[in-house]
């Protein structure tokens, strides 16, 4: 008994120092500090049950193996310590998430890293799904019945943990909802546009159909259309001189006055192969957008879509 005690105390000493490696110095955190001039400190706690997607695991990345890092790697504490020591849950879940701030500070403070209060939360998630494997799992007589019921619990806790995040991540997060096409708009000086709606227009030799509206200037004049997004949307428009023409015309997109976009004509002659160029950005509530179209250039299908939760 007492040998495995030591046994267990040896690993719980040598995994902590794996762990604090990884926090500390893996990944050029140490070549990284001497780059950084400030601190960086996350309070606002954003999904921190959601782990990577399935098909994120495909083609995985270093972002997507922190996200299972940061959950997986602490498991094995949640084993460990009560094993270790006879320790009720709330004790040890309090004691281990206070022991991560520190550790995270640390982090932010030697620019090793920075304090984000997601990471200490999946890091106690992760320990406290050990300690109910741990729970589960030791139940028998036998050693060996206990460790293999402790990884059985665990995995099975682990699956219903990323089950509840993706659930979390479905609810919470916002989709592009239905396009809703701008097919009247009026510009600064009063006069109304339909939006006509051509068959089908010639760029650099390529066919294009609209599929809803298209507007421009008459006669080679300038127009400047205004749009105030009224919720979070995704304002589009696909852009282009087309044929016959002399490339003259001219785009712009301001956004709250300051400049976001800007094609002309000589862009298409010079680049033909970017054109037609497609236009999209989100916006947030109140925000203002002015499309100024001179010359030859047209913009068709002009409109927006919604963000909004999938029960919408």
């Amino acid at each position: 008994m007492v040998n495995q005690r030591k046994i267990l105390l040896t690993v719980t000493v040598l995994y902590t120092l794996f762990v604090l490696y990884f926090m500390f110095f893996a990944f050029g955190r140490g070549e990284a500090s001497e780059h950084t001039s400030g601190y960086t400190f996350i309070f606002m706690p954003d999904n921190f049950i959601s782990l990577p997607s399935p098909s994120d695991l495909l083609h995985p990345s270093l972002m997507s193996m922190v996200g299972f890092g940061n959950t997986i790697a602490f498991i094995p504490f949640g084993i460990l310590i009560p094993w270790l020591y006879r320790v009720s849950f709330v004790r040890f879940i309090s004691l281990f998430f206070i022991a991560i701030l520190v550790l995270e500070t640390i982090q932010a403070l030697t620019f090793l890293g920075s304090f984000d209060i997601n990471d200490a939360l999946q890091n106690s998630i992760g320990a406290a799904l050990g300690f109910g494997a741990y729970k589960l799992g030791f139940r028998y007589r036998s050693l060996g019945l206990n460790l293999v019921a402790t990884a059985i619990s665990g995995m099975v806790l682990f699956i219903a943990l990323w089950g509840v995040g993706a659930a979390v991540d479905k609810i919470t997060t916002k989709v592009e909802g239905p396009f809703t096409a701008i097919n009247e708009w009026t510009d600064t000086s009063g006069h109304s546009s339909a939006g006509d709606k051509p068959d089908s227009i010639l760029i650099n030799g390529q066919k294009v159909t609209p599929d809803s509206n298209m507007y421009g200037a008459e006669g080679g004049d300038s127009r400047t259309f205004t749009y105030k997004s009224e919720g979070q949307t995704i304002f589009s428009f696909d852009y282009g001189c087309p044929e016959p023409t002399n490339y003259s015309g001219s785009i712009s997109v301001t956004r709250d006055g300051n400049e976001i976009l800007t094609g002309s004509g000589e862009d298409q002659r010079s680049n033909p192969d970017l054109f037609p160029s497609l236009f999209k950005i989100p916006l947030e509530p109140g925000d203002e957008l002015k499309i100024t179209i001179k010359g030859d250039m047209k913009a068709w299908d002009v409109g927006y879509t919604r963000m909004q939760y999938f029960w919408n």
